[in-house]
């Protein structure tokens, strides 16, 4: 695989601990984009939300496969670059995806790569949306575009996605909401990745039996029956 189109960069962390992975798709459509310096920041603030946890993002950059993208499209068959790149992003732990913006919509490319993903490859993928434009009068489009297409994919979209137009790179406000949206993230990818029932617990023991109760019925036999309420009620 091309470095130009799938980049690795891992996180140190426990050697026990099997690392989170993060796909980051750019489709900015030039060598330095500033869809791409969006699409980094918002990985690096999920890195950093992480405090440790360990996490390999994986970068996807959509314009050195554009030509590939057509051609699957039309053939049905993808290259080997393109094929990598689509096991990058339906094998992550959660995705980044950002694009600019064109007629108030994602660009063309941008969408041509996400037709190209199965429809159920995404399904409960934590996926924060961003997006950047020459105006914020165009922000909307992270709803009215961006949103339903991954939930058309069956992904959990976050709700708080990243907009940047021209004048935002000058402030200080859009760095404050690339943190924001990148804990977020993380919180995703710990909620989803830690054991909701550990085995203690599970045998009647730990911090999660002592929730309900170590009763066989879980503490609630003493719940009057709502019937037997009802026929109170209405003597």
């Amino acid at each position: 695989m091309s470095p130009r189109n799938v980049t690795t960069t891992t996180t140190p962390g426990p050697r026990a601990a099997r690392p989170l992975t993060l796909a980051v798709v750019s489709a900015g459509m030039s060598d330095a984009s500033s869809t791409s310096l969006l699409a980094d920041r918002l990985a690096e603030a999920a890195r950093d939300a992480l405090d440790g946890t360990p996490v390999r993002i994986e970068r996807v950059e959509l314009r050195p496969l554009a030509h590939a993208i057509a051609d699957h499209l039309l053939t049905g068959f993808p290259g080997p670059d393109l094929r990598s790149a689509l096991e990058t992003v339906t094998g992550a732990d959660a995705l980044i995806a950002a694009t600019p913006t064109y007629q108030a919509s994602c660009s063309g490319l941008f969408k041509s790569f996400f037709d190209l993903v199965d429809e159920t490859a995404l399904e409960d993928l934590p996926v924060l949306v961003a997006a950047t434009g020459g105006t914020a009068r165009h922000s909307l489009m992270l709803d009215t575009a961006m949103r339903p297409l991954f939930t058309h994919l069956k992904a959990l979209v976050l709700p708080l996605g990243v907009y940047a137009a021209t004048e935002d790179w000058a402030g200080v406000s859009l760095e404050s909401r690339v943190r924001r949206a990148g804990a977020q993230l993380a919180h995703q990818l710990v909620h989803r990745h830690v054991p909701a029932v550990e085995p203690a617990a599970r045998a009647g023991g730990g911090v999660l039996a002592g929730a309900v109760g170590h009763e066989p019925g879980g503490g609630f036999e003493a719940v009057p029956d709502f019937a037997d309420l009802l026929a109170r009620a209405g003597q």
